[in-house]
């Protein structure tokens, strides 16, 4: 599979053996309209003193909340959102002490079955990598600006749902949400 235009390794490590970085210097939160390289951006997602590499992907389903979905389409105000990834990854990076923190988000439409939105985080241990991915994902979806519009099998359309992030239970969001301030 060859490399897409899309690729960016976001917030990366410079120490020693740190990969090489091939996104020729390309923003840090990445905002794209076309489809995710997630074989690029996985690969990227290595280095040499990770022993955990955590991926989530956000794909587009075909139902939500009982109704049929067509597809969805996104918007965005591109600099801000990719100015907000960029310090939401270096925020993450940091706390948990991330060897390479990766997030790219689509905008367009999106057809059932397509990734959405991708973050990759790399750390020594997979606790750190784990909670650091799910902080970056829930923070883009809840605070950057980009909007989602579903649209319906009987023909409607309904903009926003972005964020369930709110309805997390448990340890994982008092973790995520009193490690913001």
């Amino acid at each position: 599979m060859r490399q897409s235009s899309s690729f960016r390794p976001v917030v990366e490590d410079k120490s020693a053996s740190a990969p090489v970085d091939v996104s020729g210097g390309a923003p840090a939160g990445g905002v794209t309209d076309q489809p995710i390289d997630m074989v690029g951006l996985l690969a990227a997602g290595h280095h040499p003193a990770a022993g955990a590499v955590v991926l989530f992907s956000g794909e587009v389903r075909d139902s939500n909340m009982g109704r049929v979905v067509r597809y969805l389409e996104y918007e965005a105000q591109v600099p801000l959102a990719e100015r907000m990834i960029s310090e939401i990854l270096a925020e993450a990076k940091e706390k948990w002490g991330l060897k390479i923190a990766i997030a790219q988000h689509r905008i367009g439409r999106v057809a059932i079955g397509e990734t959405a939105v991708v973050v990759i985080t790399s750390a020594a241990h997979r606790s750190e990598a784990y909670t650091a991915n799910r902080y970056i994902i829930d923070r883009i979806k809840h605070e950057a600006p980009i909007w989602k519009c579903e649209y319906y099998a009987d023909g409607t359309k309904e903009w926003g749902n972005n964020c369930n992030c709110r309805e997390v239970t448990g340890d994982v969001s008092k973790h995520i949400y009193e490690s913001k301030g």
